[in-house]
């Protein structure tokens, strides 16, 4: 979702929705993998959530309508334990990644703005190691300094015991080992009959390479991180300049060429 569907002022443009209907009428399934909330990704996709599959936090949790077709989460132990850890971290802030809502303890408010365009529900609370009624997907550490530069050199020395992925320039998340976005749409693969050859996904962060690997058709966007640019076959434009529908105009196109033949 974002720097990849979204532009920088997080909105999907009015052209995706007009190529949805058109890839629906292709019988192509479109599938919303971000290491957003489930409940900010639909709040984004209002006019479809009904109609897609989405990949929330990061393959923490996949749901189709209101099924919930998987989840990967950490135990309520080692979440608190990682906690713990990186509140030792100066200039992190945390929000702890629960099924029924996200769970934020900073009272730092010029991070709590930027929070809430990434977490439409959640719940202010003195301390975060005191939550325990919920199923856990992640912890992600918000740094103003860069989560290449603060957070993630400290926090690599716990990627033996869980899965640490910097999925944004301020953002790092820490999962459970098999938790990605590439294991989550694989599952949906086998699920649907698709193979990789049939695939097509668009990226720009770490967090989305896994799933590159899943697919034939993998498109870095030009705003992308250099990792992704390296492990996609492919490159579009910018999220800003309309990459995504840039493709898809392209696949339908084709698509519709096929079939006046």
């Amino acid at each position: 979702m974002d720097g990849t569907l979204l532009n920088d002022e997080g909105k999907v443009s009015p052209k995706f929705f007009d190529l949805f209907k058109q890839l629906q009428k292709h019988d192509v399934q479109f599938i919303a993998a971000s290491g957003r909330q489930y409940y900010s990704i639909i709040h984004k996709l209002e006019a479809i959530k009904d109609e897609i599959i989405v990949v929330a936090e990061n393959g923490g949790i996949t749901i189709k309508k209101t099924e919930v077709l998987d989840t990967c989460t950490v135990d309520t132990e080692t979440v608190h334990n990682l906690i713990k850890q990186m509140r030792e971290i100066e200039d992190a802030h945390i929000v702890l990644c629960g099924k029924e809502q996200a769970y934020v303890e900073s009272d730092h408010e010029p991070f709590i703005e930027i929070f809430q365009e990434y977490y439409t529900k959640f719940k202010r609370v003195p301390d975060l190691t005191e939550i325990s009624d919920d199923h856990f997907f992640k912890i992600a550490v918000y740094s103003f300094g860069g989560s290449e530069e603060t957070t993630y050199p400290i926090a690599k020395a716990l990627e033996n015991e869980v899965k640490v992925k910097v999925s944004g320039e301020y953002w790092l998340d820490i999962s459970h080992l098999d938790t990605d976005k590439g294991r989550a749409l694989k599952i949906l693969q086998d699920q649907l009959n698709i193979s990789k050859d049939e695939t097509m996904v668009f990226g720009d962060y770490n967090n989305d390479l896994e799933m590159i690997e899943q697919a034939a058709y993998s498109f870095a966007m030009q705003n992308a991180h250099p990792n992704v640019t390296k492990a996609a076959n492919y490159t579009t434009k910018s999220n800003n300049e309309g990459g995504v529908e840039h493709i898809l105009e392209q696949l339908i196109a084709a698509k519709e060429a096929l079939l006046t033949k």
